[in-house]
């Protein structure tokens, strides 16, 4: 019945004026503009909470928009450091021309990685589609041999391949990996994902147990109690917490901006009053910022790709006052 819900309010959002589109993302979505960015980052920053910007756009056409990635994400690492913000970069390897012109989508990843590690900056690779999972990863372990290990990778739930994914990596570079878990946004076919939801929170909780006793550092980012709830009884029977040095033998040095071996991540606009608990009793939480021109299509797609996120507009827009952001 809920998810019948949520497929109606999404057909519907996605029929209306751009206007109105425009009015549920601004939840969402910061805005068109950096400095839009800069303001929602200083306003949330009074709440403890620290940040990850991502400009939106991706699987771009041409090189020169690649071009405008690279000169864009300059100016976000440059806005960081102006305004002291406890911030990272999550960066789209497709917008960097990763599928254009490999060499150059590398040497564009590379100069980002490079400057970000140059002002103890971390870089997450989003992940996209898993046209482009095997890509994201070799981006990642690429950067690594390079010696630049500011640089961490999603991981999706939902796929089949992930537990698998985190053992080669593993094997590759230990506990030096640094992962985002999600369940995932892309509703990817059942020949490669699972489908249901509670074989996608199991799914996920496994991938989160496995990247806990790699020593690797894991930011759970999910919305869902069953999740959470999972991930606080995992940290309590390792002895993780808050305020606790990370007593895994097997985990790496502490990087700065970073909680004792994990954080909790959560997207702007959602389940606020989650993330402002969390965020007392001590957890480091990190909130997703999305900005950019390309905030309609952002919106859209996010839309049209998890339908469920319709129960959330409907919230936003009937009982706002419920889910503060």
């Amino acid at each position: 019945m809920v998810g019948w819900f949520s497929r109606m309010v999404v057909a519907m959002t996605i029929r209306m004026p751009r206007w109105f589109v425009g009015w549920v993302s601004r939840r969402y979505v910061a805005g068109p503009k950096l400095d839009d960015a800069v303001k929602v980052m200083k306003r949330l920053a009074n709440e403890g909470a620290c940040f990850t910007i991502d400009v939106l756009g991706e699987e771009i056409s041409s090189m020169d928009e690649a071009d405008f990635f690279l000169e864009e994400y300059k100016r976000v690492l440059n806005a960081i450091i102006e305004n002291n913000l406890d911030s990272n970069l999550s960066i789209k390897p497709t917008a960097f021309g990763i599928l254009l012109d490999r060499e150059k989508g590398m040497e564009n990843i590379e100069t980002i990685v490079g400057l970000a590690k140059s002002h103890d900056m971390f870089v997450r690779l989003d992940m996209e589609d898993h046209r482009v999972t095997d890509d994201t990863i070799q981006v990642m372990l690429d950067m690594h041999e390079k010696g630049l290990t500011n640089v961490g990778v999603v991981l999706q739930g939902r796929l089949f391949r992930s537990l698998d994914d985190i053992e080669s990596i593993t094997e590759k570079i230990g506990s030096a990996a640094d992962y985002r878990i999600c369940k995932g946004i892309y509703l990817e076919p059942e020949s490669i994902a699972y489908t249901q939801r509670n074989d996608i929170i199991e799914a996920t909780n496994k991938c989160i147990d496995a990247m806990l006793d790699s020593g690797a550092y894991v930011g759970v980012a999910s919305h869902d109690y069953p999740v959470i709830n999972h991930t606080l009884k995992a940290l309590e029977e390792r002895n993780m917490g808050p305020s606790k040095a990370d007593p895994r033998k097997n985990a790496a040095s502490p990087r700065k901006q970073k909680g004792p071996g994990y954080e909790f991540q959560m997207l702007l606009g959602v389940r606020g009053p989650l993330r402002r608990k969390l965020c007392k009793e001590g957890h480091t939480t990190r909130i997703y910022i999305p900005y950019g021109e390309k905030w309609y299509e952002y919106s859209i797609r996010r839309l049209k790709e998890n339908p469920t996120i319709g129960t959330q507009v409907a919230k936003a827009f009937l009982l706002p006052w419920t889910n503060r952001p």
